[in-house]
């Protein structure tokens, strides 16, 4: 006899946004991979300092990371992590990701927590296994989802993870990216093998007709 109590189906994840360059999005392409980088190079130092503290309290070599939003596309994410005409948002398929790398135990994965500055003073003592995950409240809109690197023994400046074409929901080219040059990159980037079937847009965040026909109403 069935069980009369059906089993709940599991909610798909929300896709993951990784905002990047044109240059990053071809090899990305092109080698089936994903890199993963030292932080000590990005913009936000406070972000930069929590992962260096973090390598340094637990005694690692190296520790690196990729980010991902898990939020519509906004004008701060092109302005600050895909400025110019070279920008890109590359959209994955969240649960294939996370699938991917579970399965690694040098591999650390989560949701960043946003905290107003008082509220961490105010505690103790902080697990330093957060640090990788946490971040100031200002920048709590960005829905960040982190996956982080851990190597004990030997200091490394990358590492490379394979992933699959069919992961790519969909690619989104810099709204500063002219409309000109739009289809000589799409043809290429639909020209690397595999890549052939891939939703390639460009971003109207800039610039929407929908939007600029709700003018009519005023008439």
């Amino acid at each position: 006899m069935p069980n009369s109590k059906a089993r709940k189906r599991q909610p798909t994840l929300p896709a993951f946004r990784r905002y990047t360059n044109l240059a990053a999005a071809i090899h990305m392409l092109q080698t089936q991979q994903i890199t993963l980088l030292n932080p000590a190079t990005w913009d936000d130092k406070n972000d930069a300092y929590f992962m260096a503290e973090y390598k340094r309290i637990i005694g690692a070599q190296t520790v690196l990371a990729v980010c991902f939003a898990q939020s519509s596309e906004t004008y701060h994410h092109w302005r600050v992590f895909s400025n110019g005409s070279d920008g890109v948002c590359i959209e994955f398929d969240k649960d294939a990701l996370v699938s991917m790398f579970s399965l690694r135990a040098s591999i650390r994965t989560g949701r960043v927590k946003y905290h107003l500055i008082d509220t961490l003073l105010r505690k103790s003592k902080i697990d330093p296994h957060e640090l990788p995950f946490l971040k100031r409240r200002p920048y709590k809109d960005e829905r960040e989802y982190r996956i982080v690197y851990v190597d004990e023994v030997k200091a490394q400046e990358f590492q490379n993870f394979p992933i699959q074409a069919t992961w790519i929901k969909r690619i989104t080219l810099s709204p500063w990216m002219s409309t000109a040059l739009r289809y000589s990159v799409v043809k290429t980037l639909k020209s690397i093998p595999g890549c052939a079937g891939l939703s390639i847009v460009r971003s109207t965040l800039l610039e929407n007709d929908r939007w600029k026909s709700i003018t009519a109403r005023a008439q």
